[in-house]
């Protein structure tokens, strides 16, 4: 019975226009308030209306609710902080123009794009990532980048005729009363005389206009010079294929002589020293010497890769943007997981925001990376590391 009670004091709130905030009743069937901003529930609604309290020192709550208040947010040590966590605004943390801190990971991710058909709602920025909504009715967005908001549809002029209506990702199609898209023969001048009414009477929205016979055949012959051209391509692009593959083969073949002669050469000089009684290892000599990288490495363990300069920077992740063994295979050695790799490949600069978040580590030396890209085979880039040109002796 009390069941009933409670159904039928919903029924009227709802039809009086007074719906339930919360969407919870006491017994008594009183609507259950929510919690305002910088509150948090203490006694959930049942017997009694709700019970809240303010937000104890380190959390939030920036909406009203029924439910406890959220952990301020500690922005990452590379991410500036420009707006203090208050008990109604959790900390603002200022990511790189593109990004926004994920806050589940601690990072700093590129911003989502909107999809054809949607809006952007919510700008990317201290707020969280970009929101999106549908177009609703009479709007639309053919923005490619996904970073606008829906327009409003265009209507066709009264000198037009609409040929497709406007919908999410298109806006309307117009096409001129006036213009002669059906051919009549010439002795017709009744025909011109009411064009404009035929055009209204017969054009559809998908129009299959008639072509005369010069129409077709210039028609024809604009076909057929596509597929000369086309032709023309196909082979051009064919001879290029047969010029590449020879100057890879007899670069195959010079390689192998070179190292058929270095073969002969190391064997003439075996048998040089088995006569002459001495026999020396070179490669134990060549071990035993200290070697300039050796010092060069030394002294690389300790620095950071947050104190390179920018430019040298750049030309690394330049070098793992383009490689084979590039960014994603370096940071699965540097101890990421393929979810956040994911998440740096979303945006336009994978390479670029994989080191910078790797360079926020205590361990972010460059020995460390050093020894990570040998183990991707990426020889060329620790070249790069390890070039003068940044500042370490060789001597």
């Amino acid at each position: 019975m009390s069941a009933l009670v409670v159904c039928a004091l919903l029924l009227l709130q709802v039809v009086a226009g007074e719906a339930c905030a919360s969407g919870k009743l006491t017994e008594s069937g009183q609507c259950c308030s929510l919690c305002p901003a910088g509150y948090e529930v203490v006694v959930k609604c049942g017997k009694e209306d709700t019970k809240c309290q303010p937000c104890p020192q380190g959390t939030f709550s920036s909406a009203e609710s029924l439910e406890p208040c959220l952990p301020c947010t500690k922005c990452p040590s590379s991410v500036p902080t420009v707006g203090q966590c208050s008990s109604t605004q959790d900390t603002q943390c200022e990511c790189d123009a593109g990004f926004f801190l994920l806050r589940s990971y601690g990072l700093c991710v590129p911003c989502s794009r909107c999809s054809p058909g949607q809006g952007v709602l919510r700008e990317c920025g201290l707020l969280g990532d970009t929101g999106c909504g549908l177009c609703g009715a009479g709007t639309f967005t053919e923005d490619q980048s996904g970073t606008k908001p829906c327009q409003n549809c265009t209507p066709c002029s009264p000198s037009e005729v609409e040929i497709r209506s406007c919908f999410p990702i298109s806006d309307t199609l117009c096409m001129d009363r006036e213009l002669h898209i059906i051919s009549r023969p010439d002795g017709e001048d009744t025909w011109k005389g009411n064009v404009n009414e035929v055009i209204e009477e017969e054009v559809s929205p998908s129009p299959s206009p008639k072509f005369t016979p010069q129409e077709e055949s210039t028609s024809s012959n604009n076909i057929l010079a596509y597929v000369s051209v086309l032709a023309a391509v196909v082979l051009g692009l064919l001879v290029y294929v047969a010029i590449k593959c020879w100057r890879s083969c007899k670069q195959k073949k010079a390689l192998t002589k070179a190292r058929a002669a270095e073969v002969g050469t190391s064997t003439e000089t075996e048998k040089l020293q088995s006569d002459s009684g001495v026999f020396l290892d070179s490669h134990s000599i060549m071990d035993n010497q200290p070697s300039k990288g050796t010092k060069r490495d030394s002294k690389l363990d300790n620095r950071l890769y947050v104190n390179l300069p920018p430019h040298r920077q750049g030309e690394l992740e330049g070098l793992l943007q383009e490689g084979v063994r590039g960014w994603r295979e370096l940071g699965g050695v540097l101890g990421y997981d393929a979810d956040q790799l994911d998440m740096f490949g979303r945006g336009e600069a994978p390479a670029h925001t994989l080191l910078s978040n790797w360079a926020q580590r205590e361990a972010s030396t460059l020995g460390h990376l050093s020894s990570a890209l040998s183990r991707i085979d990426r020889a060329d880039v620790v070249a790069a590391l390890m070039s003068p040109a940044q500042g370490v002796s060789v001597v």
